[in-house]
């Protein structure tokens, strides 16, 4: 188009030259230019509204780390989980295995297979999720499978213990453990072929649609003989822009 346009402007140089400045002229370039950009905005919200993905569960949106929770992380963990609950435990190793277990779980979230979860997440959260992953789209569904090497921050937000007293003989008592996780789609790959990494690519345009934030909560009971692993009681995920377009 460019072209032909350069070819009509010397064919009949002299007339337009003359209407160059003229208001007629200025109001014609206006709304050329206009148009490309009006239909590529289209095209954005379009193409962000096909891969917005809807809340999984009804739990608030986590994105960064408080410094006094974490103070307080680090308190409970070195003076009540470790000297009372488990004398072995390690935040690092933790977090090792919640990353792999945000990969198995979003696999199968992603191929809407949730019966095979009853062993890694508590049944009330299959029952909240099974209803909203039947409705997504498979463009949707792909967006929730997240792969271990694409996670480039991870930090626990939240660490908590829950009793219960309603028993005088035995005191029931949990962990409860919530995990963010920042993820970008191709992340593995990018490293692989030695690009760097941009520190703000959340807000730039070309990676929007490959950052997400994913919130874990992970759970174990530690009642005195009673043996149990890491469950998830709540699975979330979602894009950063998204989360910035809904506060706007």
């Amino acid at each position: 188009m460019q072209h032909t346009l350069r070819r009509c402007l010397g064919m009949a140089r002299t007339p337009l030259l003359r209407l160059h400045n003229s208001p007629i002229a200025v109001a014609n370039r206006r709304s050329f230019a206009s148009v490309p950009q009006e239909e590529n905005k289209k095209e954005q919200e379009t193409r962000s509204d096909r891969n917005h993905l809807p809340r999984l569960m009804d739990f608030p949106e986590v994105v960064w780390p408080s410094a006094l929770i974490t103070i307080k992380n680090w308190i409970t963990i070195q003076f009540i989980i470790r000297p009372y609950f488990d004398s072995e435990f390690q935040l690092k190793d933790f977090i090792f295995g919640a990353k792999q277990a945000l990969q198995v779980v979003s696999s199968k979230l992603m191929a809407g297979e949730l019966e095979a979860l009853d062993s890694l997440v508590s049944v009330d959260a299959i029952a909240e999720l099974k209803p909203v992953i039947q409705k997504l789209s498979m463009s949707q569904r792909r967006q929730l499978e997240i792969k271990e090497s694409d996670i480039y921050l991870s930090f626990p937000y939240q660490v908590g213990i829950i009793f219960d007293e309603a028993n005088d003989k035995l005191q029931k008592r949990w962990v409860e453990i919530t995990m963010v996780f920042h993820v970008m789609r191709g992340l593995s790959e990018m490293r692989e072929r030695g690009e760097e990494i941009p520190w703000n690519m959340g807000i730039l345009p070309e990676y929007q649609d490959k950052v997400f934030i994913c919130n874990y909560r992970f759970i174990k009971e530690f009642t005195a003989g009673q043996h149990s692993d890491w469950t998830i009681n709540v699975a979330n995920h979602f894009r950063a822009i998204d989360l910035i377009n809904e506060t706007k």
